[in-house]
């Protein structure tokens, strides 16, 4: 069974996408709506319709909507189909799947995880392509020194410190923004 679905969660209409071997893709709110959140995962996904999500892609939507809520969950019980993913992003995100809410790490120290600080602009043009947040939490990996750096989900990277927010995430002992 394959197909996509979207989902309310507390930042929005989010979507998600799974076919026989788990999900194949997940979409954050887009910056215009419903609407554009459901065009974009047309466009990601043609070959799939809308429909009822499948018992396990229901059981990913209550996860990520609770982790939206503020839930610690870590979401490493989803399965993820990353047949169209390279390689070297399945390592990384890999990492960053093991990063726990509430907790982020830098694209350097993911970098040197690898093997090679060098690798930290290569992260980060990793977490950008990501088609699986917040199941791959890129939310989780902030720039040099702790700062936000890009967030390719609506609302840029604001929208990434309210999911951090959501966390009780605290890098460098930050204060709340909402």
């Amino acid at each position: 069974m394959t197909g996509f679905a979207l989902f309310e969660t507390s930042i929005g209409m989010c979507a998600l996408a799974w076919g026989p071997r788990g999900l194949v893709g997940v979409q954050l709110p887009a910056d215009k709506g419903e609407a554009a959140t459901r065009a974009r995962m047309k466009q990601r996904f043609p070959e799939l319709s809308e429909s009822p999500p499948s018992e396990a892609a229901q059981r990913a939507i209550t996860a990520i909507q609770g982790l939206l809520q503020g839930v610690h969950d870590d979401l490493g019980h989803i399965e993820l189909d990353m047949r169209g993913v390279s390689e070297f992003h399945q390592r990384i995100y890999a990492i960053a799947r093991r990063i726990p809410p509430g907790q982020t790490r830098t694209y350097g120290e993911i970098a040197e995880e690898l093997g090679d600080k060098g690798l930290s602009r290569a992260v980060g043009q990793a977490m950008g392509h990501n088609p699986f947040a917040p199941v791959v939490p890129c939310h989780r990996v902030l720039a040099a020194g702790n700062k936000p750096g890009g967030f390719s989900a609506g609302g840029g990277a604001l929208t990434k410190l309210r999911m951090l927010d959501i966390e009780d995430a605290r890098p460098n002992g930050m204060a709340s923004l909402f």
